[in-house]
C-alpha cells in the first residue's frame, strides 16, 4: 500500500491509515502513531477525538481500541461450543477454583460456565448450584456432593436454558454467594451483553441475588456488544479471561477494582 512521507498526509489520509491500522490492530498507541506520522501528539488526539465521534474507535489511555459491531445472532449452543474451546476449558478450571467449601452458587448457561462444573474440586463435600441450564444440571447430577436446584421457565432450545417470568420469580425466593456469568458481548467502560433480551434480564435476577459477581469471557468477547444489555461494569466484582486479553482493557477492568484473573 502507497504510504505518502512523513508529515505529508493529509488529515483525510491519516485518519483513513488510521481506520485501516485498526483492521489489523485492536488497540494503537498515541505516541506511535506520532512517531510513524511525523505529526505532533496533540494532532493525533484530534484524530482519535474525531474517529470516536464517528464511532469508529473508542479512546482510552494513551491510544484508542477498535469497536466491534454489535452481535445480534444468537447462536445455538453446539455452535458456541466449538469456539475458542480450549480457552473456555482454561477459564472454566480458573474459575472453578473460586468455589469453596458450602458455597451456593449460580451457574449462567453458557458453553464456559459448564467448563467449571467439570473442573469443580472433589475436596468440595457440600455445595449447592443453581442453574437455569439443561446442559449444566446434567453435568452437575453426576457429582454426589452437589446440591442442584432448578429453576422453572420456558425452554430455549438453542441454549437449553430455562427463561422467562417463571424462571425469575423462582430465583427471587434465593440469596446465593456468587454467580458466574457468561457472556457474548463485553465493553470495559460499559458492562457485559448477550443477545438474548429474556436471557439479560434473567441475568439481572441472578446479579440481584449474588454477594458477589463473576464474569467468565474468553478474550474475543472484549469490545463487542450484543443486543441485549445485562450490567454495568460496576456491578461486576472478578472477570476470569484468558491471556489474550489486551493490556489496555486489563487496566481499565482494575482501575474499576475489577480483579481480572488470566486462565
Amino acid at each position: 500500500m502507497y504510504m505518502p512521507k512523513k508529515g505529508s498526509m493529509t488529515t483525510v489520509e491519516r485518519r483513513m491509515t488510521i481506520m485501516n491500522m485498526l483492521t489489523d490492530n485492536p488497540v494503537i498507541y498515541v505516541h506511535e502513531l506520532s512517531k510513524k506520522f511525523g505529526v505532533s501528539e496533540v494532532t493525533i488526539r484530534n484524530d482519535l477525538k474525531n474517529l470516536e465521534k464517528k464511532k469508529i474507535l473508542i479512546r482510552a489511555r494513551g491510544g484508542a481500541m477498535k469497536i466491534e459491531p454489535v452481535v445480534s445472532y444468537d447462536r445455538w449452543l453446539w455452535e458456541k461450543d466449538k469456539i475458542n474451546y480450549q480457552e473456555k476449558q482454561k477459564i472454566g478450571k480458573a474459575a472453578a477454583t473460586l468455589i469453596k467449601e458450602s458455597d451456593t452458587v449460580i451457574l449462567d448457561s453458557g458453553t464456559t460456565t459448564i467448563e467449571i462444573v467439570k473442573n469443580i474440586s472433589p475436596e468440595i463435600t457440600s455445595l449447592t448450584i443453581i442453574t437455569n441450564a439443561l446442559n449444566i444440571a446434567n453435568q452437575a447430577v453426576l457429582n454426589e456432593n452437589i446440591n442442584l436446584i432448578i429453576p422453572g421457565g420456558y425452554l430455549r432450545k438453542n441454549s437449553l436454558s430455562l427463561v422467562g417470568s417463571l424462571a425469575e420469580k423462582s430465583l427471587r425466593n434465593f440469596y446465593v454467594d456468587k454467580v458466574f456469568i457468561g457472556v457474548d458481548g463485553f465493553d470495559p467502560h460499559l458492562g457485559i451483553f448477550t443477545p438474548n433480551v429474556d436471557e439479560a434480564h434473567l441475568n439481572q435476577v441472578m446479579i440481584d441475588i449474588s454477594k458477589e459477581v463473576i464474569v467468565v469471557a474468553d478474550s474475543t468477547k472484549f469490545l463487542r456488544k450484543s443486543l441485549a444489555f445485562i450490567c454495568n461494569i460496576d456491578r461486576i466484582n472478578t472477570v476470569v479471561t484468558d491471556s489474550g486479553i489486551h493490556d489496555e482493557n486489563k487496566k481499565i477492568l482494575e482501575s474499576s477494582g475489577i480483579k481480572v484473573i488470566i486462565a
